[in-house]
C-alpha cells in the first residue's frame, strides 16, 4: 500500500485554491493528480482537516457485529459448521449479504479459531 502524500504538499495545494486557482491549475502546479486535489479540497471543506485519513484496517466486518449472538450461538449448536454455511445462514434468514471472510474477522475478534482437523484412527 503506498503512503499518503505530505501534509504540506496537501496545505500549499489548498492554500493555492483558497487564493483563487482552480484545482486542476494547482494539482499540476504541484505535481499531483487532478482527483486528489479535488479530494483534499472537499476533505478540507467539510471538515477543515488538511491531514489525511488513517489507510488501511478493516471497514466492513464491523456490520456483521450486529449479529455477533446469532453467529456465535449457531457455532455454539453445530461446532463443524464452516464459513460459507455462516454466510449464507446470514443470507438466508436475516437478509444479510456477508462474505466468509467477514465471518471469520467477526469469530477471530471473538477468540472463536478453532482448526479443524480431519478424524483420526483412535489408538489402541
Amino acid at each position: 500500500m503506498s503512503r499518503a502524500l505530505s501534509s504540506d504538499l496537501r496545505s500549499r495545494v489548498i492554500a493555492a485554491v483558497e487564493a483563487g486557482s482552480s484545482r486542476r491549475a494547482a494539482a499540476a502546479r504541484f505535481g499531483v493528480s487532478v482527483s486528489s486535489a479535488i479530494r483534499w479540497m472537499q476533505d478540507w471543506r467539510e471538515s477543515g482537516q488538511d491531514r489525511a485519513r488513517r489507510q488501511g484496517g478493516d471497514r466492513r466486518s464491523q456490520r456483521a457485529e450486529a449479529y455477533k449472538d446469532i453467529i456465535l450461538a449457531a457455532v455454539d449448536a453445530r461446532v463443524d459448521i464452516t464459513l460459507v454455511e455462516l454466510a449464507e445462514m446470514l443470507r438466508r434468514e436475516h437478509g444479510v449479504a456477508v462474505a466468509p471472510s467477514t465471518v471469520w474477522r467477526l469469530l477471530d475478534r471473538h477468540d472463536m479459531t478453532v482448526k479443524k482437523r480431519p478424524p483420526t484412527r483412535p489408538s489402541n
